[in-house]
């Protein structure tokens, strides 16, 4: 896939889109919806490094036409998975890119018996945090001061596995 742009939609049109396994021609984009959905982004290089981590997976949701909508990360060490992060242009929020990717994840957990998934999520991120809690996942903690720009407690939300089967 060449020409990979963040185009724009309105924000009530729903367009198609497909989940493929990052690349490093996705990682401009994906370092623009950074600079976009977060105070202190990950870099390209960053990013970049993410391809060589054996640990990880990142998922980006595509348009047919190369447009950028989201995507997502996991680092699974030891049968446990950790959500880096998931972030979706503004302009395609609301439309179940966010939860089409965590979806793939929880599938991916549970066909591979990890343990459980966590992630943190900033206190102040309701929608983010009503997402996960709609997949099953509970606020099972909290990190004082975990981010900057501006200071903020992160609440640690888990998803555990056992026998439950969905």
């Amino acid at each position: 896939m060449s020409n990979i742009s963040i185009g724009t939609v309105s924000h009530n049109e729903r367009i198609p889109y497909k989940i493929v396994p990052m690349t490093s021609e996705l990682i401009p984009a994906l370092a623009a919806i950074e600079q976009e959905c977060f105070s202190v982004p990950w870099s390209e290089a960053m990013l970049a490094e993410e391809l060589d981590n054996l640990c990880a997976s990142y998922l980006v949701a595509v348009t047919e036409q190369g447009e950028v909508l989201g995507y997502a990360g996991i680092q699974i060490p030891a049968g446990e998975g950790y959500i880096t992060n998931i972030a979706v242009r503004e302009q395609y929020r609301r439309q179940g890119v966010a939860g089409e990717l965590l979806g793939v994840f929880l599938r991916f957990a549970q066909a591979n018996h990890l343990e459980f998934l966590t992630l943190e999520v900033r206190v102040s991120n309701t929608p983010a945090i009503q997402l996960y809690m709609k997949h099953g996942f509970a606020q099972v903690g909290r990190r004082k001061n975990y981010y900057d720009k501006p200071r903020e407690d992160a609440i640690i939300m888990t998803r555990e596995f056992g026998t439950e089967r969905f």
